[in-house]
């Protein structure tokens, strides 16, 4: 069921325009108008779901496969060395359009994009606490 305050559905249903790349019956993929690199998009599910809690898992399964074939689609038609694919669930991981979406990024050597984090060693004690509670 469509969302009709959802930008993503709006584009589904062909209210708002985009740049579509690739359709198929469950998934949509169309380029984002602010691209961090050359050949990012965007890649949503047809039906509804606000984000990764509540997407369908056949919806998901869907979205990942065509994210492989837009990635595949990079590296061979833009010479893309390498793929990003992000997902953001919730405002706390910066999700600003509430309709499941992976980004697809290309990546390219010397691109200007870079890692937000430095990876640093863990406390091993809260790694195991944290490994603890998600096999609960």
């Amino acid at each position: 069921m469509p969302n009709t305050d959802c930008l993503f559905c709006k584009i589904v249903a062909d209210d708002i325009p985009a740049i579509r790349v690739a359709e198929d019956e469950r998934t949509l993929a169309f380029m984002d108008i602010n691209p961090w690199t050359r050949g990012h998009a965007l890649v949503i599910p047809k039906t509804h779901a606000t984000d990764l809690y509540t997407i369908d898992p056949d919806d998901l399964s869907a979205c990942a496969l065509t994210a492989q074939r837009l990635a595949e689609r990079a590296r061979d038609n833009l010479g893309a060395q390498g793929v990003n694919l992000l997902n953001s669930c919730g405002s706390a991981a910066w999700q600003t359009v509430f309709h499941f979406h992976l980004h697809v990024i290309p990546r390219y050597l010397g691109d200007p994009l870079t890692v937000p984090i430095t990876a640093q060693p863990g406390d091993i004690a809260e790694i195991t606490a944290a490994a603890q509670e998600l096999r609960a």
